[in-house]
């Protein structure tokens, strides 16, 4: 039985400078690890095929009917530094879908060179593969925009790194990989007429309201606020947040070294590659402030009046940390059942949070306990948390069901680090069961988990993670 995807591959039918025509690279022997159903039929792919053939099409061994592979053409920032040419180095997109979700892209990633790959293999191992499939389906779970994982697929390869390992591909789904480095890197080159092919697709693909540049960057401005503000929420921190790594969608993109908090810090960071704390988990609010400076940046040529757009851009630019703060108060409080803050519950959570940054609290833990019950067994020092608990539960009595607010805000499980690591070791000595029952309890993040008794527990000192790596 052969796959029938409804393919729409509106981004291959942009100037040719913006991609490269490119076919993934077959691999040794493909083997179907695991495959999404359920978004499968959001997609509208009909006809799903034996495993043997999901491996074939999803390893890139064999290209399905309809698809316009390529490679997309980007620059950007890395940890502020700029590439001039960046670029798909190891991902294809396949084609766009138009099913019940609407338009969606298909891409491999892990399928092999390309023009941009940079000397790179275009490889990637089990590791990443399957790291990035749990942590975007549960931060899918979570409500978090964000990429999805279709399938995985072993290629039956190893790729090398320090070592020896196992090869897999990935397919992910994004509304679009569209990134602020895709505009970057066409602005920087002076070519305007990419640049406004560009422009128009990401308007009619993303924002149709946007009828001027400054009307696309306040959108995608507010769409990233809502997605720093969710990252903070749970803890999590992306770990590399480049602006190549920018989707303008308002998606989690590319999860590298990404990693949720144990114990809180403000300045937590994980990224082995993020040496001096860019990207902790305090500073995502400013650098997305920065990124979408640097997407003004690309859409000033766009402008008729170049001086007026810059001040109109600058002004949009400083309102940011702003709105990000307001939607930050909004979020907070929901998690301690305040639903509509004053001024001065913003003082109440971050006293509360003071208190876990001194005693190491576990964050995703102290949020459930105040929606759950007592929270001070949180705490090594009891009673400054009863001092903070007093002022709060008076706070709550003007409250309506606030523990309905706190349970639906706070989750009781997170991909926690040593769980994937741990989860990664048995995969690549081959055992899966705690890849599937890690996705199967991940799936409903609010509720206890059923497969894995010890999933709400952090780490011991032997388990925990101290830094976390890209899989290039």
């Amino acid at each position: 039985m052969s796959i029938s995807i409804p393919f729409d591959n509106s981004y291959a039918r942009l100037p040719a400078q913006l991609f490269t025509k490119q076919l993934p690279t077959p691999v040794k022997a493909p083997r179907l690890i695991a495959f999404n159903h359920a978004l499968a039929k959001d997609l509208g792919i009909q006809s799903v095929p034996d495993d043997a053939t999901l491996a074939s099409i999803f390893s890139g061994n064999e290209v399905p009917k309809g698809a316009a592979p390529l490679a997309q053409l980007y620059a950007g920032h890395q940890f502020g530094h700029w590439n001039p040419q960046l670029g798909d180095g190891r991902a294809i997109l396949l084609g766009e879908t138009t099913g019940p979700i609407g338009r969606r892209d298909i891409q491999l990633k892990g399928s092999g060179p390309t023009p941009y790959s940079r000397n790179g293999d275009g490889r990637a191992w089990l590791g990443p593969v399957l790291r990035e499939y749990v942590i975007s389906e549960a931060m899918h779970a979570l409500g978090i925009p964000t990429t999805r994982a279709l399938a995985a697929v072993a290629t039956g390869e190893d790729v090398f790194r320090e070592t020896p390992l196992p090869g897999a591909v990935i397919t992910r789904v994004a509304q679009s990989h569209i990134r602020v480095g895709s505009f970057q890197v066409l602005a920087a080159r002076g070519d305007q007429d990419g640049l406004r092919a560009l422009f128009e697709h990401a308007v009619d693909r993303h924002y149709p309201d946007a009828e001027s540049p400054l009307e696309f960057l306040n959108a995608v401005i507010a769409a990233q606020a809502e997605l720093i503000v969710k990252w903070l929420s749970v803890g999590f921190i992306h770990g590399v947040m480049n602006t190549d790594n920018c989707a303008i969608s308002g998606e989690t993109i590319d999860y590298g070294p990404c990693a949720f908090m144990d114990s809180f810090h403000p300045m937590q960071k994980f990224s082995s590659i993020d040496r001096n704390g860019r990207y902790a988990y305090g500073n995502q609010p400013d650098i997305i402030v920065w990124n979408m400076a640097q997407l003004a940046t690309s859409l000033v040529p766009l402008a008729d009046d170049r001086d007026a757009a810059v001040e109109a851009f600058t002004a949009a630019i400083h309102a940011m940390p702003a709105m990000i703060q307001r939607l930050w108060r909004e979020s907070f409080n929901r998690k301690i059942g305040i639903k509509d803050p004053t001024a001065e519950d913003e003082a109440l959570v971050t006293n509360l949070m003071g208190l876990m940054a001194k005693q190491g609290a576990d964050f995703t833990n102290v949020f459930r306990a105040l929606a759950d019950g007592d929270a001070g067994d949180q705490f090594t020092d009891r009673e400054a948390y009863d001092d903070w608990g007093k002022r709060w539960k008076l706070r709550l009595e003007t409250e309506d069901n606030p523990d309905k607010l706190m349970q639906n805000s706070n989750p009781v499980i997170i991909p926690r680090n040593h769980q994937i690591e741990a989860m990664i070791t048995q995969a690549v000595a081959g055992d899966f069961t705690l890849f599937e029952n890690l996705m199967a309890d991940l799936a409903t993040p609010f509720s206890q988990p059923q497969k894995i008794a010890n999933l709400t527990h952090p780490p011991s000192e032997d388990q925990q993670v101290k830094a976390t790596f890209c899989g290039t």
